[in-house]
């Protein structure tokens, strides 16, 4: 069996694939396989993944998560790590890091770098998720961040039982306690695990702990490895940015009839707070000037104008499926 899997869903990502194709070839382990599940790309990006020797899958349904479920049926690695075409691995022994833990430690079913690796000659955007430790302000407010937050000094807003190694932290989650938004960005998993438990079209990451926390009602152990990870989120784009937050609400309300994990159910509070947090822009822009102090970058005051973007995008979308009007995305002409 081979060692390791790549799994990277693309469409139309031949501008940043190609780096992050780069960056797994400079790895230390070498017994790896990539997988490229593409949506139906019309640009370079199936001529990028062929020189790199990735094996190419057709992914009819498009979306990254429809993508990463035609990866698990294809991939023979024992272990799988999912990476979006717009992530990088910021070191030649990143993967050798990540996969200590799994080999080490028989309880644990994943790991996942613990922060955003920061750049400071990156775009604005990419530097903001790295310092706040995610992709979404929604995500740092309400404490379900999943990476190391400048701001909070935390990986997690969340109460977790946590043991310490030294280059990872074991995390212990729960049946019925809220759970931190793990599995994308560089998150691995045993091929075993999912294979035992992961069925359908459409893999999201946080629903496979869910739905075998509530299957088994035993807890699932999972490792936060003490590295980093880029992603190259959005470069220095409000447009993308934009972009990336309809595309997460819309998916969100497409796919809720088959979601595991209803964030809405779970953290009910968090969309309040978000929004009184939002609104009232005392918060946000003090947050700014917080975070400025304690790790100088320009960058923290998009963090107003994000949280507004996407109160509104969230706001408007919210709307419209209340009022049964459907939100749908044309991922005809869909980028990375």
């Amino acid at each position: 069996m081979i060692l390791v899997s790549f799994i990277t869903p693309t469409l139309n990502a031949g501008k940043v694939l190609k780096d992050c194709l780069q960056s797994i070839s400079l790895q230390t382990i070498k017994d790896y396989e990539i997988i490229i599940a593409d949506g139906g790309s019309t640009d370079n990006t199936l001529i990028v993944a062929k020189n790199f020797k990735a094996k190419i899958f057709k992914n009819p349904l498009k979306t990254g998560e429809a993508g990463k479920a035609v990866g698990i049926r294809h991939a023979k690695g024992k272990y799988l790590v999912f990476l979006d075409s717009d992530n990088l691995l910021p070191s030649k022994n990143w993967l050798k890091k990540m996969l200590l833990p799994l080999q080490k430690d028989p309880q644990i079913i994943g790991s996942e770098p613990i922060s955003f690796t920061y750049r400071r000659d990156a775009g604005f955007t990419e530097r903001y998720s790295a310092l706040i430790g995610a992709n979404d302000p929604y995500a740092y407010i309400s404490g379900i961040y999943d990476r190391y937050s400048y701001l909070s000094g935390k990986w997690t807003g969340l109460k977790i039982e946590t043991q310490d190694f030294p280059n990872y932290l074991k995390i212990k989650l729960n049946p019925n306690e809220l759970l931190p938004t793990i599995g994308a960005n560089g998150a691995i998993f045993r091929h075993d695990f999912l294979k035992n438990y992961f069925k359908g079209d459409y893999f999201f990451d946080i629903d496979i702990i869910t739905s075998v926390i509530h299957q088994t009602h035993q807890p699932l152990y999972f490792a936060k490895v003490k590295v980093g990870i880029i992603h190259t989120f959005c470069e220095s784009s409000i447009k993308k940015f934009i972009r990336k937050q309809k595309r997460r609400i819309v998916d969100f309300y497409q796919f809720q009839n088959i979601r595991q994990f209803n964030w809405q159910k779970n953290n009910r509070s968090a969309t309040v707070k978000f929004s009184l947090y939002t609104i009232t822009l005392i918060p946000p822009i003090f947050d700014s000037f917080r975070g400025y102090l304690k790790k100088p970058d320009f960058a923290w005051f998009f963090h107003p104008l994000a949280c507004l973007i996407s109160f509104f995008v969230y706001f408007s979308a919210t709307l419209k499926n209340v009022i049964g009007q459907k939100n749908i995305i044309d991922r005809s002409h869909w980028q990375q």
